[in-house]
């Protein structure tokens, strides 16, 4: 027997290797294995298996990796087809298939000594135990109330002796120590069962579209509904439908939204198989990955929950795949292979025969249209739970700050008087501004200058409490100066507002408030993120500051104002999406406000009041603001009504990448069918990026493989210089 192999650095290349007699009962398509290339090992993924070979000196498979096929036959097809459409090598699509933790085989299942019983004792021979050994009588009375086998240390503390007391017993014969496998698990906690809530009529309607599809998968699911609406209950039911028909389940959601609540909710409603849930995202360690990973591939974890790599879980026999915030820019990969998440769910969902829910409450408009045209079923949810009315949306114009203003500019009187109204009430607060640090520039009040990074086109962020200025593109950092870099005088100054900024009003302007912040710089901890939400939903924080990862996916009922500092952020950045992105990101945090009882109130400070992203997300007027975008996206023919790539490259000489631009752009254009525009080889909005310099070239047709398969065929026959790298985005989210 012979294996074609595709080792992990292989180049492009496929190679073929004899299958080793004691391993051929073993050995499967999907397998990993170890193989001689030159003079190293590598490791490398069978990907066909062959009754004979055509070239004469065949090598021997090295090893087996693993006892079953690490890589499912319909994960390995999703690989193939990744490669294609997506513009990568098959190699690249195939190892992201596989988290960096099991791949490589350097992380292995962790083990600890465990103590049992070697038989029972009466209690006269353990007084008879007492008087020779008392410490040994404690020891064997710890694991005889136990009744289970305990790790060694356990017992050890429990029983009040050293480990070593241990040992002389299991001389004796009178205990067994043996090694054994422990799972190191990210999410231990015991959880409290959690009832079904009752549903209301929408989403009675709403569940009895979602069992008919996982009974018949026809169509994706949209499920469109407004914030606390009761999506996730719907969620929950779809879920327990497919456990009960035998079935196992998968759920995304965006790795911002990845929060301790999202896990809680899910354990609790599923405590009976508590342990048969695996969670997946990057804030594990790669032991407690790789230990999760293998209790899906084994057929453990019946309930999948995870970001974005998620997809690619091995779990078998799905009956309902959910893509929670489905419109999420990150559910799109930003490094090869290029792929979107959602797609890749409607994708694997349709070759696994199960049923794919998308949920949103600002749907993407590629689904939206999906949803209008027929492609997807949409299911709506106009009423939050329990008729709670959606929060009063309030727009304050700050092209008029009023003078001597306390807040300093950054928080509008109206809203000061909105955040002192719920202090005294002893309700909360969430202030939402998407940018980090404490002023977002420093410029010279003499000269001019802005501080700038020297390896990306964009001013140094200043953060105080270190006092230095950080790129929050490359990670670049230097000390604040004193005074102007370029014609040293002292009056350079901070400007422009960052989520430590309003920290610092806010501590100014209500002293006896308990505050906190969330961003990046605040949650460098593996723990901090959770303790600080407990501390919310606990009451013991009154105001919550922070960037995106606070504005979605939270319920916390006495959160009744919500504070949006600068709506503008994104708003102006040369993208075509911005207008949308701005929209959800304002509905989406607006939605936090007014969950419980209490009605919710939301502010939204802009100096551009009239625009419509803002208009039609302060009257929660989705269907208003997709007819319009909708218009300029077909006026244009951009995306959901056409298809777009972005080829983008990079290097250190910009005259080269720049002829290396223009030389692409005509040769894409040369080569185009008719139906396809090519652009011209230009600077990216972002010229430069971590000390590379960035061009771009825009391909737009009516088939996303037309240019996929486009832009594979000129790249391969064109060669680039060495030092001019070459990136292919097809369906590109961001064009920075």
């Amino acid at each position: 027997m012979f294996a074609r192999v595709l080792p992990d650095q292989a180049a492009g290349k496929i190679l073929d290797y004899r299958v080793p007699e004691a391993m051929s009962s073993k050995i499967a398509v999907g397998s990993r294995v170890k193989i001689p290339v030159r003079t190293r090992l590598l490791a490398g993924t069978v990907i066909e298996l062959l009754d004979a070979c055509e070239f004469t000196s065949v090598k021997d498979i090295t090893d087996l990796m693993d006892e079953r096929p690490m890589i499912r036959p319909a994960l390995l097809e999703l690989a193939y087809w990744m490669a294609d459409y997506y513009c990568c090598p098959l190699e690249t699509a195939v190892c992201s298939v596989l988290p960096v933790a099991v791949r490589d085989g350097r992380v292995t299942a962790k083990k600890q000594n465990t103590v049992r019983l070697a038989r029972e004792f009466t209690e006269s021979e353990l007084e008879k135990i007492a008087i020779r050994a008392p410490r040994q009588a404690d020891a064997l009375r710890v694991l005889i109330d136990a009744g289970k086998p305990l790790a060694v240390t356990k017992a050890a503390n429990l029983s009040g002796v050293s480990e070593a007391v241990f040992r002389t017993l299991e001389k004796h014969g009178f205990v067994a120590i043996e090694a054994s496998v422990v799972a190191r698990n990210p999410h231990a906690e015991q959880y409290v069962s959690g009832a079904e809530l009752t549903l209301n009529t929408e989403q009675e309607a709403a569940m009895k579209v979602v069992v008919e599809e996982m009974t018949n998968p026809s169509r994706p699911i949209l499920l469109f509904g407004v914030t606390g609406s009761g999506k996730t209950e719907i969620y929950l039911r779809a879920i327990r439908h497919s456990l009960d028909a035998g079935k196992t389940a998968l759920v995304l959601v965006p790795e911002i939204a990845l929060t301790p609540q999202t896990v809680e909710r899910f354990k609790s409603r599923f405590a009976d198989i508590q342990d048969r849930i695996a969670v997946l995202h990057s804030h594990l360690s790669e032991g407690e990955r790789h230990d999760e990973w293998h209790k899906i591939h084994t057929g453990h974890a019946r309930v999948v929950i995870g970001a974005r790599s998620s997809i690619f879980a091995p779990v078998e026999n799905p009956g309902v795949i959910i893509i929670d915030e489905e419109h999420e820019s990150s559910y799109k990969q930003d490094e090869a292979p290029r792929y979107n998440a959602r797609d890749m769910a409607v994708l694997r969902a349709s070759r696994e025969k199960a049923a794919v829910i998308l949920g949103s409450a600002t749907p993407s408009l590629e689904s939206w249209h999906n949803a209008q045209s027929g492609k997807y079923r949409l299911v709506r949810l106009n009423q939050r739970v329990d008729d709670k009315s959606m929060p009063v949306v309030r727009v304050v114009d700050l092209r008029r700050p009023a003078r001597n203003d306390p807040g300093g500019g950054i928080l509008s009187k109206p809203l000061r008087e909105a955040i002192e109204g719920r202090i005294q009430k002893g309700e909360q607060t969430i202030l939402f501004l998407n940018r980090r640090g404490f002023s977002t520039s420093m410029i010279c009040e003499a000269c001019g200058h802005v501080c700038e990074c020297n390896n990306c086109s964009v001013s140094l962020t200043y953060h105080r409490a270190a006092e230095r200025l950080v790129c929050h593109i490359c990670g670049h950092n230097q000390r604040a100066p004193k005074s102007c870099p370029k014609c040293s005088d002292p009056r350079i100054r901070h400007a422009g507002t960052g989520t430590q900024k309003v920290e610092e009003a806010l501590q100014r302007i209500f002293p006896k408030a308990r505050i906190a912040r969330m961003d990046a710089d605040s949650m460098t901890r593996k723990e901090a993120y959770r303790e600080t939400l407990g501390a919310f939903k606990e009451g013991r924080i009154d105001i919550l500051v922070g960037t995106q990862m606070i504005a979605k996916g939270l319920h916390f009922p006495n959160v009744t104002l919500v504070g949006i500092v600068n709506a503008d952020l994104g708003l102006h950045i040369p993208d075509f999406r911005a207008g949308e992105r701005t929209f959800q990101l304002l509905t989406q945090v607006a939605g936090r406000a007014g969950r419980g009882e209490m009605e919710g109130e939301v502010y939204v400070q802009t100096f551009t009041p009239f625009s419509p992203s803002i208009q039609f997300a302060r009257h929660h007027d989705f269907e208003g603001f997709m007819e319009q975008e909708m218009e300029f996206r077909r006026s244009f023919g951009y995306p959901p009504f056409g298809k777009m790539a972005m080829i983008t490259l990079r290097g250190t000489m910009l005259e080269r990448v720049e002829f290396s631009a223009i030389t692409l752009s005509r040769k894409l254009k040369a080569a185009a069918p008719e139906g396809i525009l090519v652009g011209e080889g230009v600077p990216a909005p972002l010229e430069k990026a971590k000390t590379y310099y960035r061009f771009q070239v825009s391909l737009r047709g009516s088939s996303s493989m037309r240019l996929a398969r486009l832009a594979r065929g000129v790249l391969d026959a064109l060669p680039m210089p060495e030092d001019v790298f070459v990136a292919v985005d097809i369906d590109p989210l961001h064009l920075m």
